[in-house]
C-alpha cells in the first residue's frame, strides 16, 4: 500500500524505476517540481513544471488513480537528497518530422545521478529494451540502464544554473500506483 492507502503496482527494477506518471521532487527552498510526460512539444516527451504533482494529477490516491510513494529513503535515490546539484542537462530525441522534443532529464549531484525519462518497457514484463518518447515516465539511474533506454550524451544541454536548488526528497505518481 501506498502512503495515501492506495494499491502500489510494480515500481522498482533495481538500476531504473516506474513511476508511469511523473516524479515529484521538493528542494530545499520548499519549490516543488514535478516531471511528467506531455505533449507541449507536439510529441510525447518530459515536461518540468514548477508545482506539485497534485497540481497536475488531480486523482492521486483516489481509487483508480497513483499511489503516493516516497522515495527519500530510497539506495537509489539517497546521493541526490540533501546536496546540491552540480550538473542537469536535457536529453532531446527528433521524431520522423524532425520535431524535437525532450525525452529525458539528468540530474547530477556529487555521488549519484538520476535520468527522468519519458518512457516505457518495450514489453511487460520488462526485458531489458524500451521505447522513448511515450506517455510514461521512468527513472534510471546507473549508466547500463541509460544505455539500454537509448538515450545518451549526444543532443544534451546543459541548463542548471549556479545555486540551483538542493533537492529535499523525491516522490512522484504512478498509475495507477507508484510515485516516486
Amino acid at each position: 500500500m501506498g502512503d495515501d492507502g492506495t494499491e502500489i503496482e510494480e515500481w522498482d527494477f533495481g538500476a531504473w524505476h516506474q513511476p508511469t506518471m511523473g516524479i515529484g521532487l521538493l528542494a530545499e527552498n520548499g519549490t516543488q517540481y514535478s516531471a511528467v510526460w506531455g505533449r507541449g512539444f507536439g510529441d510525447y516527451g518530459l515536461e518540468i513544471f514548477r508545482e506539485p504533482m497534485v497540481g497536475l494529477l488531480v486523482v492521486i490516491g483516489q481509487p483508480g488513480g497513483p499511489a503516493a510513494v516516497a522515495v527519500t529513503g530510497h539506495p537509489s535515490w539517497s546521493g541526490l537528497i540533501g546536496v546540491p546539484l552540480v550538473g542537469a542537462e536535457i536529453h532531446w530525441a527528433e521524431d520522423d518530422s524532425e520535431i524535437r522534443v525532450p525525452v529525458a532529464v539528468e540530474l547530477r549531484a556529487p555521488a549519484a545521478t538520476a535520468w527522468l525519462v519519458s518512457g516505457r518497457p518495450a514489453q511487460w514484463p520488462p526485458d531489458g529494451r524500451f521505447h522513448l518518447g511515450t506517455d510514461d515516465v521512468m527513472t534510471a539511474f546507473t549508466n547500463e540502464a541509460v544505455t539500454a533506454m537509448g538515450l545518451s550524451r549526444e543532443g544534451a544541454e546543459d541548463w542548471l544554473r549556479p545555486g540551483a536548488p538542493v533537492v529535499r526528497h523525491g516522490e512522484g505518481g504512478a498509475g495507477p500506483s507508484a510515485r516516486e
